[in-house]
């Protein structure tokens, strides 16, 4: 029996012009292994989907690159015709190459590429939210987003892209994208262990901006620390579940994107998110990525 959306934890967030869920689907884990080719179990890919919307899920995040094309394919054969309330997020500004390397693809035709690849394989003729990329897989570096955003302002106007973003971008590109368009999200590597957003999660809230934490449970490796742990046996359930409800008790502009090729994964992580946290529960796992206002920090991945 499919739940209702405002059952799902943290209620939701506007974004842009849509109001979406804030605990959303990450399709990442849907292709093979390192993100590259098809899954191992295709009808249990297209099961994941079709039960995170059945649940009420109505953000979904994705890119051409996962696969490459995988999951653009497998949400389109599971979902369409797409719901109404169905926001599904891309992200583009990297390619594969043959070895799983994520390189760099910035240059206008390569950015015009990457969206009208979006468009073909996710079945639409204009994307949500398409999220510039910067950086590289070691994380966000220092340089201007203006001429890649640029380009996608432009896609803006020709109507291709509804909402524009930024993904793996330091606090400085952030600002400077600001001044070119109106951003309605930020989407950084940030969890429990990784805290380097704090300042940023709370300037963006201020101004209603929303933060999508990606690996919000620690990505290949998952978030290991003594106090998650004794904080999870404490309350009887998992660390991840206790991960999750941190990020979802850490601020309101924060929209959950946590991946899993399993139903009962998915459904694990919705139970997870909902899981009340006390005062004393959240200055314990505080001192976890903030060893200054807290605790001695322990062996955290």
């Amino acid at each position: 029996m499919s739940t209702p959306s405002t059952t799902l934890p943290g209620g939701t967030w506007t974004l842009g012009d849509s109001t979406v869920t804030r605990f959303g689907y990450g399709a990442m884990q849907l292709a093979g292994p390192w993100v590259m080719g098809p899954p191992a179990d295709h009808g249990g890919a297209l099961a994941v989907l079709r039960e995170a919307v059945g649940l009420g899920i109505t953000h979904i995040d994705t890119s051409d690159a996962y696969g490459p094309r995988i999951t653009n394919e497998l949400i389109r054969e599971a979902l369409r015709p797409y719901p109404a309330s169905l926001f599904i997020a891309t992200k583009v500004g990297a390619t594969r190459d043959a070895q799983g390397g994520w390189p760099t693809a910035r240059r206008p035709a390569d950015l015009r590429r990457q969206v009208h690849e979006n468009l073909d394989s996710l079945g639409v003729d204009t994307l949500d939210l398409v999220n510039m990329r910067m950086g590289d897989a070691q994380g966000p570096q220092p340089g201007s987003i203006t001429e890649a955003l640029e380009t996608l302002v432009d896609l803006r106007r020709e109507g291709l892209i509804r909402h524009l973003g930024v993904s793996n971008v330091t606090s400085e590109q952030v600002a400077e994208a600001r001044a070119v368009a109106p951003i309605v999200c930020v989407q950084n590597m940030y969890n429990l262990a990784h805290r380097h957003d704090d300042d940023l999660v709370d300037r963006l809230a201020a101004d209603g901006i929303a933060y999508v934490p990606f690996f919000p449970l620690g990505g290949f490796t998952p978030l290991q620390s003594e106090t998650l742990s004794k904080v999870a046996s404490r309350l009887g359930t998992t660390p991840m579940s206790v991960a999750l409800a941190w990020l979802m008790q850490r601020s309101p502009n924060i929209l959950l994107i946590p991946g899993t090729s399993s139903t009962a994964h998915l459904r694990q992580n919705i139970a997870g998110a909902r899981l009340s946290l006390s005062d004393q529960d959240v200055a314990e796992l505080d001192a976890i990525g903030r060893p200054d206002r807290g605790p001695a920090r322990r062996s955290e991945a």
